[in-house]
């Protein structure tokens, strides 16, 4: 049967990058691995560079998904040709999505993050991406980050 991703949308993040690191230290301290993806390597590489120091007190081990460390590594960056990042990584990977667009071939992923802030071109972007996975059945869920 064809399984749809479930969207966790969380809103209201200060600032994406930052916010994207403190998700991405929680999924590493709880064993699960996880996919980075974003085509704007800019945007990746200031994730890439906070991820770095997003806590003194722990490392989050990372690396682009063709790294010869991948298979070691909980969590993957990836900037293109997601679908074949997708078919190496582990069988219950999250993707977290740091795109202004819908990732491509997420059918056998069993749950995308997603991290919108204030900022408008970002919400803006956000409802579209909303509106496309709404549209392909994806099971959605949202989520305020201010309120936590």
């Amino acid at each position: 049967t064809h399984k749809m991703a479930r969207i966790d949308f969380a809103f209201g993040a200060t600032e994406r990058i930052t916010q994207a690191c403190q998700t991405s230290l929680r999924q590493y301290l709880a064993g699960q691995p996880l996919i980075v993806y974003c085509t704007d390597a800019g945007r990746l590489k200031a994730f890439d560079q906070k991820l770095w120091a997003v806590d003194e007190a722990a490392f989050v081990p990372h690396v682009a998904a063709d790294d010869p460390e991948a298979a070691d590594t909980p969590i993957w960056l990836v900037s293109s040709d997601l679908p074949g990042a997708l078919a190496r990584a582990p069988a219950k990977v999250w993707l977290l999505n740091l795109d202004d667009h819908c990732p491509p071939g997420i059918d056998n992923v069993t749950r995308v993050l997603e991290i919108v802030s204030d900022d408008d071109a970002d919400k803006a972007a956000a409802r579209e991406r909303w509106r496309l996975y709404q549209a392909a059945g994806h099971d959605m869920k949202s989520f305020s980050l201010s309120a936590v």
